[in-house]
């Protein structure tokens, strides 16, 4: 048999449908199958159709996604490895490796897998089973692998999906307005896409050892200082944490909309992520709310108060930062210091930078920076009124 080319009841199974009806949507021009040679790429588009099939869409409708190339993705089962490997049993990979079939599927909703609620696996999931087992054989704890699991799974989700959409936007779409035939259109993506794929691994990896090392680094310097400075306590890791928000960005979606609105979210969070110091790192955004953390007080504040010089639009943003502890899980930050960081930032009004006087003990005497006390202010609960600073340049001395 042909490469690339399979039995049609191998595409059966694949696709979930019965042989004769492959062959009957075949024939409607619903799966673009030549002189019935089948592959895995039609069966793919199979499952599709009968997936929209579910939905109650029409063979006229998928018809016409079909020529208009709205349904030409299967060609990815034919570069993705997995596609027609065999089910392994949960049961028969826990007894290999040695861990229980509830920690497997524990794993496996990590990586939000539907397999999770299934008895089975595929070859690839068995032998990523086999990898972890060995690792906390090893010795590394449960509860840590677990976490690195899942953000694992939730980085590269969002990896996964900018690659599908960027694809989509810059592909696929120009391809359908062009009306490129569909099998010509599958043909075309497919050979762009078997160009990108083999990039991807390779520069993840890169990217990953870079920001590995750099981020042993920052490790190693950070526990340095805390115990030079008798601060240590197991379990918390010390960082400066800051949010930056939005003032008022409730009126201006009323105002102008929410198209508007998402748009200067997208400029705001942009400009954050492009001007930040090489140590700070974005946690999370939440809407127009932006969490960071650095190492280093003194250059995150000076970001702040130059971040707010740069970005000039209307709504302004506003900071807060604190320099404290917290707990770290599941690549956020979580404790009382955090909380307190983010009561700050609620009380700064448009263009300032809110510290506390732990960021300004830390950062000390400074050329480029001035604090202005406000006082003890309440915030909301906390026992005890916290003093505050607005950060802002220092005047040059002429």
């Amino acid at each position: 048999m042909p490469d690339g080319v399979i039995p049609i009841g191998e595409a059966a199974r694949l696709s979930g449908v019965s042989a004769s009806t492959l062959r009957r949507w075949a024939a409607a021009n619903v799966i673009p199958v030549r002189d019935d040679r089948w592959t895995t790429a039609a069966a793919a588009q199979a499952r599709v159709v009968a997936r929209m099939r579910e939905r109650g869409h029409s063979l006229a409708e998928l018809r016409g996604a079909v020529r208009e190339g709205r349904l030409a993705f299967g060609f990815v089962e034919d570069m993705l490895p997995g596609t027609r490997e065999r089910s392994v049993p949960r049961g028969e990979v826990a007894a290999k490796v040695g861990l229980e079939e509830e920690l497997i599927e524990r794993v496996m909703t990590l990586l939000g897998t539907p397999t999770a609620l299934e008895g089975t696996l595929n070859e690839q999931d068995a032998a990523a089973i086999e990898q972890m087992a060995a690792v906390l054989g090893a010795g590394f704890p449960l509860v840590a692998l677990l976490q690195l699991v899942r953000v694992y799974a939730q980085s590269i989700r969002k990896i996964a999906e900018a690659e599908v959409r960027l694809f989509h936007l810059y592909v696929h779409e120009p391809l359908i307005r062009q009306g490129v035939d569909a099998l010509e259109m599958a043909e075309e993506m497919e050979g762009l896409a078997r160009e990108l794929l083999p990039l991807t691994s390779p520069l993840m990896e890169y990217i990953h050892q870079r920001y590995l090392r750099f981020y042993i680094e920052q490790d190693v310097v950070g526990h340095m200082e805390v115990d030079f400075g008798g601060m240590r306590q197991m379990g918390r890791v010390q960082m400066a944490f800051c949010f930056v928000d939005l003032t008022g960005f409730s009126r201006y979606t009323e105002e102008e909309g929410d198209e508007e609105a998402l748009d200067l979210v997208e400029r705001f969070i942009e400009t954050v992520e492009a001007t930040l110091p090489a140590e700070a790192l974005v946690v999370k955004t939440i809407g127009d709310e932006v969490m960071i953390v650095s190492p280093d007080p003194v250059t995150l504040t000076e970001w702040a108060v130059g971040f707010l010089t740069l970005f000039q639009e209307r709504p302004q943003p506003r900071v807060g930062i604190h320099f404290g502890r917290a707990v770290y899980r599941d690549g956020d930050y979580f404790g009382t210091d955090v909380n307190l960081t983010h009561r700050v930032v609620a009380r700064a009004l448009g263009g300032e930078v809110m510290v506390t006087t732990t960021v300004l003990d830390a950062i000390g005497d400074s050329a480029y920076l001035e604090f202005d006390p406000i006082g003890h202010v309440e915030l909301k609960g906390f026992p005890r009124p916290a003093e505050l600073f607005v950060a802002r340049a220092r005047e040059p001395d002429w």
